[in-house]
């Protein structure tokens, strides 16, 4: 027992070590996309993306696991999207968006599965999206100018079809859940492809 606690404790001094020897700034530019790490030896870090029109932010702490740095955002990820009203009606199923800036009302992606099968749809200019599926087991829903986990809004229980979606403000942040990002030297970190920044070869460098 006591070498056992020995060798957890040498585990976790070294990820603290890690931790507290990683820090500063690192950046990320290409086309129209510009992103940025602040990392601080205490083990939080600070994120800003803009791409377009679009500004994001991310605040959360990180751990360090051999190369591997796990990032944990205050966002609390599949939260995006409230239900503010649900009903049953009629055949197949209505989607409505509602918010403020009509420019976020459109290219939001409900898909819908049954089984494995799955299908998506957009909703238009109006945020409106109406299938005629009979039957769905559950939607989700990903507004594609804020990419991010998705949120569900409809499980195998829920018998609605009619479903009235408003925007949460988490929107604007970023979650980081299934993103890791790598060491590569001591001076670039880099991902693989993923929905906040969909290209290869995305690489971090330290200022």
């Amino acid at each position: 027992m006591k070498l056992l606690f020995i060798f957890l404790f040498q585990i976790i001094s070294l990820i603290t070590m890690a931790q507290s020897n990683f820090q500063g700034e690192y950046i990320f530019s290409r086309q129209e996309i510009e992103a940025a790490f602040n990392f601080t030896k205490d083990g939080k870090f600070e994120f800003y993306y803009s791409y377009g029109a679009t500004d994001r932010t991310a605040k959360g702490t990180f751990t360090i696991e051999g190369k591997i740095i796990k990032l944990k955002s205050d966002k609390e990820p599949g939260k995006d999207f409230s239900v503010t009203h649900q009903s049953k009606s009629g055949k197949g199923y209505a989607i409505k968006i509602e918010d403020e800036n009509k420019y976020f009302l459109n290219t939001v992606r409900c898909s819908f599965f049954t089984g494995s099968e799955r299908h998506d749809e957009y909703t238009d200019e109006n945020g409106d999206v109406k299938v005629e599926y009979p039957h769905c087991d559950s939607i989700f829903v990903f507004h594609t100018m804020f990419p991010d986990f998705v949120t569900r809004i409809k499980d195998e229980t829920n018998e609605n079809n009619h479903f009235t979606l408003a925007l949460n403000p988490s929107l604007m942040q970023v979650s980081f859940k299934g993103i890791d990002f790598t060491i590569e030297d001591d001076h670039t970190i880099n991902c693989m492809h993923n929905y906040l920044i969909p290209l290869e070869d995305i690489k971090f460098t330290k200022r």
